[in-house]
């Protein structure tokens, strides 16, 4: 597996200052859990269900085909008062993609998630952690915020086991920490095993969990 990195370094967060990494510290002790690459049959619901027995809030990055696929998963998530992001139409890799097919694949996943889209803001989460300059600046202009993170569970890894995964989660989370899981069938072992046990955690030390705005 290739490498990662965790807990962002700080050199990353003030390199790339356009972005968003963590939330301000002053606004008590709450945490950001985000889930990309869904929705997806099989996990999201599940993500929904437990999410609801904490009364937590979280964001979906989610992907413009798996929303048109899924339209009574993605509406669940609606429903239920979370955060929607885009994670483009196709979950495209930025560096590897020319600008204008990439910010056309971006506004398509828009067009999908719009037909029921319940907030005003526009949250972007890049495929991979990855974009290039021009295109941030591009979707910046575009109204976009620029949402990565603080801590990444690594759920994707295969290589990993459950207890690492919860590992990484446990030891790099502080207040204001964005945390990245997925809702996806590669790492739905993963986040069956780790979600339950961060939201009693945290929740026991008197932390929210609250949507990205």
């Amino acid at each position: 597996m290739k490498k990662y990195f965790v807990k962002t370094p700080n050199i990353v967060k003030l390199f790339f200052n356009k972005w968003v990494w963590s939330i301000s510290k002053k606004k008590g002790q709450t945490i950001y859990l985000t889930f990309d690459d869904g929705p997806t049959e099989g996990i999201t619901n599940w993500v929904l269900n437990e999410l609801d027995k904490y009364n937590a809030k979280a964001t979906f990055f989610c992907i413009g085909k798996n929303v048109k696929e899924h339209p009574n998963i993605f509406k669940n998530i609606i429903d239920k008062g979370h955060s929607i992001g885009n994670h483009t139409n196709n979950h495209l890799k930025s560096s590897s993609t020319p600008d204008v097919e990439f910010l056309k694949n971006v506004d398509l996943a828009e067009t999908q998630i719009n037909q029921s889209k319940h907030q005003n803001s526009k949250l972007f989460r890049p495929p991979y952690g990855k974009l290039k300059l021009s295109v941030s600046k591009k979707l910046r202009k575009k109204g976009y915020k620029i949402i990565m993170w603080d801590v990444l569970s690594a759920d994707f890894d295969t290589e990993i086991s459950n207890e690492k995964c919860l590992h990484n989660v446990i030891e790099n989370t502080t207040n204001g920490s964005i945390i990245v899981f997925h809702d996806s069938i590669k790492a739905a072992n993963k986040v069956k095993f780790v979600l339950p046990q961060i939201l009693e955690y945290y929740t026991a030390q008197g932390y929210k969990f609250n949507a990205l705005d």
